[in-house]
């Protein structure tokens, strides 16, 4: 037995304790810190492809001129641009010295053409779907390892979300002053330390400061999430499309209406049906003398209150509906409580179904905000906040890999985790801790079950394997 684990096996229960969280956080972070590293780096470049440099270039500043053209021209010039393509969306500009945007369906997949307002010039012709934001969209919520909700890599970075939270509560527990230390001393870190205890100041001190943050950053991604997000919280959050006056209703989501990578719908109506056109449901849109085409939509759109930016879809086939909608998620407007989505009969212009932010559930309303805030949406203030959270990520990450690097053993292959306390008497604590955390988060409950019973079974007990983790 090494005097280290002598040392533990002889300390008073807390002091076992904390060698046992200590232990835990170990473990967390070993599993944890390359997935926070991951969303952090991404996280900086989605921030810039979306906040500062949009790359389908409806931010470009332009000379307004006398007047616009009508919408139907500004389409007109875009489908001249592509013959044989199709125009599946029409986005407004952010203002009248931005371009307006069209997604053309085209053979080889969609693109995204920023139109001058005035001239019908086509600025900026790209493909939506291969763009650096989308290419770091993908990392950031799958690894590349499954394209849709629920795959493998959303299932990875879903237990790392999770572990994190895992990671958050033992380490605070392992900040919390002790052994003479006051509160004050750790709140204001020591930087004159050399060594390892340089970096574990910084580590404790940042990550007690980014604690809550953090935690918000990892809830508002595991609602985003397959399991926890997708088939819990979401699943029982989604608005009910019953409340739409017996409008007959689709068989396919909202969700559908989101490109690839990007998720532009909102989080509360990505399960929630669609209506379908044909019917004589609805009430009073456009009147009935009146063409159910672009221009007339986007007209109708002003009527009702749509300002500035907002998008106008078209039917995806015969029984598809016009879709209207603004919302902070598609970059729309900095202010999630503005949220609304209206859709219109292609047949009638009557409005089928319209919802807003005052209409979502409770936690609906949380997210729509929670995620405006997490993908820094609301503003420059948002953005630098942002920008200056990633970077704190990656420094109590750093530091907490030169924590480990600094104390490691020498010898090779081997991970030095802090040593398990003999006799440990409050095992029944963790085991406990474990079965809530799997009724709250079952993915990550089912992971922290499954490592504490791989260290109590093999890691400790292999002679192979103890070697490694010793």
């Amino acid at each position: 037995m090494s005097k280290l684990n002598s040392e533990a096996a002889n300390q008073p229960s807390s002091s076992a304790f904390y060698r046992a969280v200590w232990r835990w956080h170990f473990y967390a972070g070993l599993y944890v810190i390359p997935f926070l590293m991951m969303l952090a780096v991404t996280g900086l470049f989605m921030l810039w492809f979306t906040a500062i440099a949009p790359e389908f270039g409806e931010r470009l500043t332009l000379s307004p001129g006398s007047a616009s053209l009508r919408i139907s021209e500004q389409a007109d010039a875009a489908s001249n641009a592509y013959p044989a393509g199709k125009i599946t969306q029409y986005i407004a500009p952010l203002g009248n010295q931005n371009p307006a945007l069209f997604r053309m369906g085209l053979e080889n997949g969609d693109g995204m053409l920023a139109v001058d307002p005035y001239t019908g010039i086509i600025l900026r012709d790209v493909p939506q779907a291969n763009t650096w934001n989308d290419f770091f969209t993908r990392v950031h919520g799958s690894l590349f390892l499954g394209a849709k909700t629920g795959g493998l890599g959303d299932l990875l970075i879903e237990i790392a979300a999770g572990l994190g939270i895992v990671l958050l509560i033992t380490g605070i527990y392992l900040w919390w002053p002790r052994n003479g230390r006051t509160l004050g001393d750790v709140l204001v870190p020591n930087l004159a330390l050399r060594g390892r205890l340089f970096w574990k100041e910084l580590h404790t001190s940042i990550g007690f400061y980014g604690s809550v943050i953090i935690l918000f950053f990892l809830i508002s991604g595991l609602a985003w999430a397959g399991v926890w997000g997708g088939k819990f919280v979401q699943a029982w959050s989604t608005f009910p499309a019953e409340k739409w006056d017996n409008v007959p209703l689709s068989d396919q989501t909202h969700a559908t209406m989101n490109h690839g990578a990007l998720k532009e719908v909102p989080w509360a109506l990505e399960q929630t049906l669609m209506p379908v056109s044909g019917s004589k449901e609805g009430i009073a849109g456009l009147p009935q003398n009146v063409p159910v085409v672009l221009e007339s939509v986007v007209a109708l759109g002003r009527a009702i209150g749509f300002e500035g930016r907002f998008q106008v879809t078209f039917p995806s086939d015969e029984k598809g509906v016009w879709t209207l909608s603004q919302d902070s998620m598609s970059y729309d407007s900095p202010n999630p409580t503005s949220d609304r989505t209206v859709h219109v009969d292609q047949y009638t212009g009557k409005i089928l179904a319209s919802v807003g932010y005052a209409d979502y559930s409770l936690p609906g309303k949380a997210m729509a905000i929670g995620i405006a805030l997490h993908e820094g949406q609301m503003g420059l203030w948002n953005v630098v906040l942002n920008f200056a959270f990633c970077i704190m990520i990656l420094t109590i990450c750093i530091s907490g890999i030169a924590m480990w690097w600094i104390r490691r053993p020498s010898k090779v292959f081997r991970l030095g985790p802090p040593p398990m306390p003999e006799n440990f008497p409050l095992w029944k604590n963790a085991a406990i801790i474990a079965v809530l955390l799997s009724i709250a988060f079952p993915l990550v409950g089912a992971t922290l079950i499954a490592a504490i019973l791989l260290d109590v079974i093999l890691l400790s007990r292999v002679p192979v394997l103890k070697r490694i983790f010793k």
